[in-house]
């Protein structure tokens, strides 16, 4: 969020805000409190003006009329903007010592290396592939990633609590551009074409070996919170704290995997190294934890209708305007197994604050049960959605990549939770973390097997010489089948229907 506002949208950002401000204050001081929050100058905004400037009363009656519109129609975000009022709230339960603790174990050192590896066939096709069931790793031109933190790769190098909010981007396990495969383990680094003589790993070497202009890995680490460029985020575009759902109904304001959606199309058409229409281009989406995280907060905005609802929109959005895209839709993970991720210490507390309609209700209790069934419901109906042929075409396809459906966290041999795996706060993935994640995903996509990306994700040499592409077509297409219908549209356009009333007013008013 830039300093200086002078434009609605970034006003908006204010109003979101406004939702989570604390009570009792009046207009003004709430419209402070939230500026402080954003670091936005009051002084540019237009509603102040308004407010303290007479001869401007009408406009502070549209401006009233607009924020009237938006804080009624939207439905104030559980996560996104609120991550790091949760972050600092957990923070809050902390002492001096426990927020300075020092968990080495978390990161790497700098002297760790992989072992070297090389593919002695690493050539692109002949020729620019047309079928997206012809398609090479080697073809591959862009890659790109949405979703949350566990795609921000939030604290994944993090020593201490308070290193949770910086995104590792660098490092995240679909997309991260740091160093070589020696240095850490992505999905970039990944990207190899696999033959008889290539398969020892199952996961090999890196992208940038076939294809060192390869655009799009995540080269540097960012702040949650604050602004970042394309030249420091890559394609990688995940929001942490994001959850599936639009925020807003109004279509100037942000959403969530929709919103990613559209910034990344509009980011691919008009970045100088990216051939639109040429281009092979990979994106990989993980996203959902944090609605099922939210649920018992809010069970119909948080449903599973709502988070088929809005990932169909954002996969027909990339069908209808991305050609030659291939689409990694990644299972939820089982989420069950992260109420054993405990330690004596007090960096767990912050899961509380995460994640808190799975962690604090008692074990048995009728509230976790009916979470855990509605983690099973989330991913029954991500397969049904995706489990068809309806957004395969001859050049683009969704895959459901399945490897995290049955996760179970890793253990060590005395059967604890092997927690050099998980970030000072219990929740997040450290680089250890994101490298199984990426060798989940790669036997997925290029052997084509159901794999528990546990520790125990092995090497494999299940392949045939005969299919040196990446797999794409739908494992189980059903004739006649249909994507999962879409949540009930009535109250959606009674809202458009009244926020558009409301904002005609605003903008149509000569006096008040």
């Amino acid at each position: 969020m830039s300093k200086v506002v002078n434009s609605w949208p970034c006003c908006s950002g204010c109003v979101r805000l406004a939702c989570f401000m604390p009570v009792g204050l009046n207009f003004v001081t709430q419209l402070f409190w939230v500026c402080e929050i954003w670091g936005i100058d009051i002084m540019e905004l237009p509603l102040y003006t308004a407010i303290i400037n007479p001869a401007w009363k009408p406009s502070t009656m549209k401006w009233h009329l607009i924020t009237m519109a938006t804080c009624l129609l939207a439905s104030c975000p559980v996560k996104g903007d609120e991550w790091r009022w949760e972050y600092e709230e957990g923070l809050s339960y902390y002492s001096e010592e426990a927020l300075r603790k020092v968990y080495p174990e978390k990161t790497r050192p700098v002297s760790f290396k992989h072992p070297t590896f090389w593919c002695s066939d690493m050539s692109p096709s002949s020729s620019i592939p047309t079928s997206v069931e012809l398609v090479k790793a080697a073809d591959i031109k862009v890659i790109a990633a949405l979703g949350d933190s566990l795609t921000t790769a939030i604290g994944a190098n993090a020593t201490t609590v308070l290193g949770i909010p910086i995104e590792f981007r660098h490092v995240s396990w679909s997309i991260g551009g740091h160093g070589t495969f020696q240095d850490v383990i992505t999905l970039a680094r990944l990207f190899i074409y696999i033959d008889l003589d290539c398969a020892i790993l199952g996961v090999a070497d890196l992208l940038r070996l076939f294809n060192p202009s390869v655009v799009g890995p995540a080269p540097c680490k960012t702040v949650h919170g604050t602004p970042a460029p394309v030249n420091e985020t890559g394609f990688n575009l995940a929001i942490t704290g994001h959850n599936t759902f639009v925020n807003y109904v109004l279509f100037f304001l942000p959403s969530n995997l929709p919103e990613q959606t559209r910034h990344l199309i509009d980011t691919l058409k008009i970045n100088e190294d990216v051939n639109f229409d040429e281009d092979w281009k990979l994106l990989t989406i993980l996203i959902g934890m944090n609605d099922i995280c939210d649920y018992c907060k809010d069970k119909t905005l948080f449903s599973v209708e709502n988070f088929i609802h809005y990932m169909s929109m954002s996969l027909e959005m990339l069908m209808n305007e991305v050609p030659r895209m291939i689409v990694n839709v990644v299972q939820i993970l089982a989420m069950e197994g992260l109420r054993e991720v405990q330690k004596p210490t007090l960096g767990c507390l912050l899961q509380r604050s995460f994640c808190s309609c799975l962690v604090k209700p008692a074990s048995g209790s009728a509230d976790l049960k009916e979470l855990i069934e509605v983690n099973l419901q989330f991913q029954s109906a991500l397969e049904q959605l995706l489990n068809t042929d309806h957004f395969f075409k001859s050049d683009f396809a969704v895959v459901l990549q399945p490897f995290l459906k049955h996760t179970d966290p890793p253990r060590l041999s005395n059967g604890k939770i092997d927690l050099s795996f998980f970030t000072p706060d219990c929740f997040h993935f450290t680089m250890k973390g994101h490298e199984e994640l990426a060798k989940g995903l790669w036997n997925n996509m290029n052997l084509g097997l159901i794999l528990n990306a546990t520790p125990s994700v092995s090497a494999s040499t299940d392949y045939t010489q005969d299919h040196p592409y990446i797999y794409t077509k739908p494992k189980a297409v059903k004739a006649g089948s249909q994507p999962g219908m879409p949540v009930s549209t009535g109250l959606h356009t009674t809202m458009f229907t009244l926020a558009f009333v409301l904002l005609w007013w605003a903008t149509n008013m000569t006096y008040f």
